[in-house]
């Protein structure tokens, strides 16, 4: 009897093994920076809510400047700045 051992992900499912090792130099800062915020709000891996910076500077993680927000909030503050942005 022989036991036949799948490596990867299912068929439709994300190899995120694979993006990880071909990510980019900067992809990999965004995310480090995306964590560190989330690490100094206390959130937890799988809680849906996320972290606004209120100067809208993603790379200032202090914590007066960050706030917890729904994604729906988060993402009608980015559409406002976009907008008046240009």
């Amino acid at each position: 009897m022989s036991y036949v051992i799948k490596s990867g992900p299912k068929k439709g499912q994300r190899d995120y093994t694979k993006e990880r090792l071909l990510e980019t130099a900067e992809r990999k800062q965004e995310r480090s920076n995306r964590n560190k915020a989330r690490l100094a709000m206390n959130l937890k891996n799988g809680d849906p809510r996320q972290v606004d910076h209120i100067d809208g500077n993603a790379l200032n993680n202090n914590k007066s400047n960050l706030r917890v927000v729904s994604a729906k909030t988060n993402l009608t503050k980015e559409a406002k700045r976009k907008k008046t942005n240009g």
